[in-house]
């Protein structure tokens, strides 16, 4: 029996709650999903892409995610590509808001007229991580504000290392 693959990409810098609520969304409607961060050459994150990757593997660790069905990935093209590249039949998108729907269906669009053979799967934030944005938790990590309500353990560590640095 073939497997059905989604691709959940983004930047994941950092992961947050509202990511891996997607993450646990997505895992009960395919049987695996490649989480592809986004590496941009010429865009420098707050992690490298080898600290997202280990945050990532200690998130999934810290709330029972990990194993065969959730595997990691970079990618610095298209995402039609990774998601090709990764045997995926669909993309996982999240949604928080009417902001997210618009943009988020404008991509979808450009994406299946690039790859009408992968769709695009929206699935809504949860309630508690509606207003969960990785701008936002970067934004409070570097005025000392609390961001353990926000990120799993592993990334309020990191964060908290980062700019107490």
């Amino acid at each position: 029996m073939t497997q059905r693959t989604a691709i959940y990409a983004g930047s994941f810098d950092p992961l947050t709650n509202g990511h891996l609520s997607v993450l646990r969304a997505g895992l009960v409607l395919f049987d695996r999903v490649t989480v592809a961060i986004g590496v941009h050459a010429g865009k420098k994150g707050l992690f490298a892409f080898e600290e997202r990757e280990r945050l990532i593997h200690a998130a999934l660790g810290e709330t029972g995610l990990a194993g065969e069905r959730v595997s990691v990935a970079a990618f610095d093209g298209l995402v039609v590509e990774a998601a090709r590249a990764h045997g995926a039949i669909a993309m996982l998108r999240g949604l928080r808001d009417s902001t997210d729907y618009a943009y988020e269906m404008q991509m979808a669009g450009m994406n299946t007229a690039m790859a009408p053979d992968i769709e695009t799967v929206f699935v809504p934030a949860e309630a508690e991580t509606r207003p969960i944005a990785a701008t936002l938790v970067r934004q409070i990590a570097a005025m000392g504000g609390d961001v353990s309500p926000f990120v799993p353990p592993s990334v309020e560590k990191a964060l908290r290392a980062r700019f107490s640095a």
